[in-house]
């Protein structure tokens, strides 16, 4: 008998080793779990980074953590736009800046602009001219503001102050260079690029893209081989002892994501604050503002009174009474004056209004999408040159484009790939998307839908009536030798505003009363014309988890 019960000890023994064997096997970071083969074995074998923990925080962002949220306004839509019905989104997790775009954040990128394309030279004349800030947008018939025209976006006393004057286009093209930055930082870090390249060794003929890299990137800095040869970690050599850069791939890690402007479901998700609060009402989008509460003063006994955003207070008040300002500011205010929200986010309402990525129709399609939900998408593919590889532009073929207002801005910068339409090749036989563009998808536009081709072209010049939804102004603007060229539409059939080139802003101003405050409000602009009450945030995807690790988490 005792033999029996030591035999059976000694077979489960023996089975429980060969489980956490296996278990240990299936969880290893050596071997594949689907071949068995090595990786990262020093003699060639499938590279992958295995010790990749968590997507890092960008500069200048915080977390936010994605989940579902009603969308809209529930409150009474006093204005009557009747463009923020409520509806149920799903928001993945990303992060946000956690201020708005300054001042001096801005006249950084201006700097970079000017050292690799210097305005007094003709040929780069428009690119740092198309960058720079509209500051005539201080300017009122009736109203003394000079002293903003000269002096808001540069001295010094206003450089942690929201950025303004800049267009939807611009602030895009300030969030693609903030990528490329940031992603030259990052791989210097990790020893793919020469430490101070940005610096040292950046021109027109010779600076950094994160797409370029990513693609093509002996084509990177213009080419230049000692540029991007960095650290000696992420050097090897040949059998002939010669030296080989090891380039950084997707599969390292080490490729970081890009910043680019929040989605309009991002930007009010991460206005609404939502972290911790699981109550019915907020949960149902009774939640009126950034903060807790359906007041805009704060209950605080030491602020009591005190207003917790910079918005107008009432008609010729713009900050209150001399010895009690009780918002602290007559036009914008310096970033971080008030109290964030719950995830960590400043003037989300109030200070200035912000562009976010949508294109502006009045109606958000959530029977179609109510998860990530963007109306904007462009679908483009890298261009193919005569060798075969990607085309990169060059200091002769800089892309521009000139904008209703006659002025120029460059859409392809040097260095950078040039980007077509997808085509057939892309879309033939899909079910979720047979186009390149999709701003027009469902959104009640006859031309918009799928075999719809019955309809008469926009044509200014004769009038002829449009079957557009959206019958919106066609002015005509373009660049010749002998300088603009603007043809203004007197048509009078338009019967809108609305086209592809307006795009959605949030949130309140200086400039604007309490309603707009609530981040379910939504108004649009011109994409490529700005404000003295209009700036904006950058966001970034996450990728992997939808949590933060515990560590980070407790950190």
């Amino acid at each position: 008998m005792k033999k029996m019960i030591t035999i059976r000890i000694l077979l489960l023994v023996a089975l429980s080793t060969s489980l956490v064997g296996c278990s240990k096997s299936s969880k290893s970071g050596n071997s594949s779990r689907g071949t068995g083969w090595q990786i990262n074995a020093k003699e060639g074998g499938f590279q992958y980074n295995t010790n990749f923990k968590e997507q890092e925080t960008a500069p200048g962002l915080v977390f936010v953590e994605g989940g579902t949220f009603t969308m809209g306004k529930v409150q009474d839509d006093v204005m009557h736009d009747w463009n923020n019905s409520p509806n149920q989104q799903h928001v993945q997790s990303f992060y946000m800046d956690e201020t708005e775009v300054t001042n001096m954040m801005y006249l950084e990128y201006l700097d970079w602009i000017k050292r690799v394309y210097p305005p007094d030279n003709p040929d780069y004349r428009s690119i740092y001219n198309g960058a720079v800030p509209d500051t005539l947008v201080w300017r009122n018939r009736l109203g003394y503001s000079e002293v903003m025209v000269e002096n808001y976006l540069r001295h010094p006393a206003y450089k942690d102050y929201p950025v303004v004057g800049v267009s939807w286009m611009q602030a895009v093209e300030f969030a693609n260079w903030r990528s490329d930055r940031v992603a030259e930082m990052g791989l210097q870090e990790e020893g793919y690029l020469k430490r101070d390249s940005n610096i040292l060794d950046t021109s027109a003929e010779s600076n950094f893209n994160i797409d370029t890299y990513v693609n093509t990137p002996t084509s990177t800095f213009g080419g230049n081989e000692e540029v991007i040869k960095g650290g000696k970690r992420k050097i090897k050599t040949d059998e002939e002892g010669n030296e080989i850069n090891v380039y950084a791939t997707r599969e390292t890690g080490a490729i970081p994501l890009k910043y680019r402007l929040p989605t309009e479901a991002e930007w009010e998700y991460a206005a609404l604050g939502l972290t911790e609060l699981r109550s019915y009402n907020v949960y149902r989008g009774r939640k009126k503002y950034p903060w807790d509460g359906q007041y805009s003063r704060s209950g605080d006994r030491k602020t009591r009174g005190d207003q917790l955003a910079n918005f107008k207070q009432g008609k010729g008040d713009y900050g209150g009474i001399a010895g009690w300002s009780d918002d602290g500011a007559d036009i914008t205010n310096e970033v971080m004056s008030y109290e964030p929200n719950n995830f960590g986010i400043y003037d989300m309402a109030g200070n200035v209004a912000e562009w976010v990525a949508d294109v502006y129709r009045p109606i958000v399609d959530d029977e179609f999408s109510d998860f990530g939900y963007y109306r904007g998408n462009v679908y483009t593919k890298n261009a193919i040159g005569e060798d075969g590889g990607v085309s990169v532009i060059g200091i002769d073929d800089i892309e521009y484009d000139t904008l209703s207002n006659g002025k120029v801005i460059a859409t392809g910068l040097p260095g950078q790939i040039s980007q077509v339409p997808v085509d057939e090749n892309e879309t033939y036989l899909r079910t979720n998307f047979d186009e390149s563009n999709n701003i027009n998808y469902r959104d009640g536009d006859a031309r918009s839908s799928r075999f719809f081709d019955d309809f008469e072209e926009d044509d200014s010049d004769n009038d002829a009536v449009t079957r557009k939804m959206y019958n919106s102004p066609n002015h005509k603007v373009s660049a010749n030798d002998s300088g603009i060229n603007r043809q203004y539409d007197k048509s009078d059939v338009r019967t809108s505003l609305i086209n592809d080139e307006v795009r959605v802003y949030k949130g309140g101003s200086w400039k604007d009363r309490e309603y707009w405050l609530d981040p379910a409000q939504r108004r649009y602009y011109p994409e490529d014309m700005a404000t003295d009450y209009i700036g904006f945030r950058c966001a970034m995807s996450r990728v992997g988890s939808k949590s933060l690790s515990k560590k980070k988490r407790k950190n």
